[in-house]
């Protein structure tokens, strides 16, 4: 039975709308968010995307901090096969000295980019094959425990030290990531908005079954994170949504690009084109607030799920507010 909403902003790029712009609408909807009762804020990470300009988390979630009292900060995710587990330990052991208890580090695998750009992020093109050693390495160097004899990374510390500890979590779209979150006991997120859903059962399903109980998890642990739009009706709603299908008619051109104004969003698309905005209208979280919450609600049935995190992209970032303040008042 769904009980929570979270949040997780992608910083999208606007059309006429500055960078800078984006990222403090970032901060702005945190507070807004906690202010409604979400559960938890989180941020993406992208590189040289021309869609989505969030590129560091760790130093997004540092501002956040400053702005937020009590709504859990967090990665969705750290793309871990950049970077070194150590470094990453540090900046998320800094965090939590800022927000201590609230702060959430969500891992993953992919690139966050294309082939390129992961490369010049960094140079081993192997570097993914070692995330299920670097996941370990990172949880250790998070709470202050050993390594084993031998390991070289035994008797050095991530610091700062506290009393609480950053949360980690396993981020996936496929049955690998649920796999290494169940093996290693910790909680696992299904991103349903990079597969419209495919797959989510099956993932979660094998993440269940395979869980084995750890120091930090006794139970399986889960959280959906999918897109959702709602305004005061479906007309509306509609309207709203034609800049992210433009969007996503377009990303499957290979065309990557800011959301456009909905008022010329469907300008150019051919018969086949409207059909598929129509469809996704019809397929997508997207109408009035109780619709969209019911359709949340069933499947987090379907799953078995207590929270969903909410991404909403829309041209008018007072609408995207509009969109989280209806649907957790209808929740409520």
């Amino acid at each position: 039975m769904l009980k929570y909403l979270s949040v997780l902003d992608q910083s999208a790029a606007v059309e006429g709308v500055t960078h800078s712009t984006v990222i403090q609408n970032t901060i702005d909807l945190a507070v807004h968010a906690e202010a409604l009762g979400y559960r938890r804020f989180w941020v993406s990470e992208h590189h040289s995307h021309p869609s989505i300009i969030g590129t560091a988390p760790e130093i997004l979630m540092a501002a956040l901090t400053q702005k937020t009292h009590t709504i859990r900060l967090g990665s969705a995710g750290v793309m871990l096969p950049h970077y070194s587990a150590l470094k990453v330990a540090e900046q998320f052991r800094v965090l939590d000295s800022l927000a201590p208890g609230r702060i959430d580090l969500g891992v993953g695998r992919a690139p966050g980019s294309d082939m390129r750009t992961a490369q010049l992020l960094n140079p081993n093109q192997q570097s993914a094959a070692h995330f299920p050693q670097q996941v370990q390495e990172l949880d250790l160097w998070l709470h202050d425990e050993p390594f084993p004899v031998g390991h070289p990374g035994r008797n050095v510390q991530a610091f700062p030290l506290g009393d609480t500890s950053p949360e980690l979590w396993i981020l996936g779209s496929s049955d690998y990531g649920a796999q290494l979150a169940a093996h290693l006991g910790i909680p696992y997120v299904f991103a349903h908005f990079i597969t419209d859903g495919e797959g989510a059962k099956q993932a979660i399903d094998l993440y269940r079954q395979q869980f084995r109980p750890s120091p930090r998890l006794q139970e399986p642990q889960v959280i959906v994170c999918l897109w959702a739009l709602a305004q005061e009706d479906s007309e509306q709603a509609y309207y709203h949504f034609r800049s992210r299908a433009r969007w996503k008619i377009d990303r499957q051109r290979g065309i990557l690009g800011a959301m456009q104004n909905p008022e010329h969003a469907l300008d150019g698309l051919n018969s086949q084109d409207l059909a598929m905005y129509e469809n996704m209208c019809q397929k997508g979280f997207v109408g009035d607030a109780p619709t969209v919450i019911r359709k949340i609600e069933t499947l987090a049935d379907e799953l078995d799920i207590e929270e969903v995190a909410l991404i909403t992209w829309a041209y008018s970032f007072e609408k995207r507010k509009k969109s989280y303040e209806i649907l957790i008042k209808e929740l409520s």
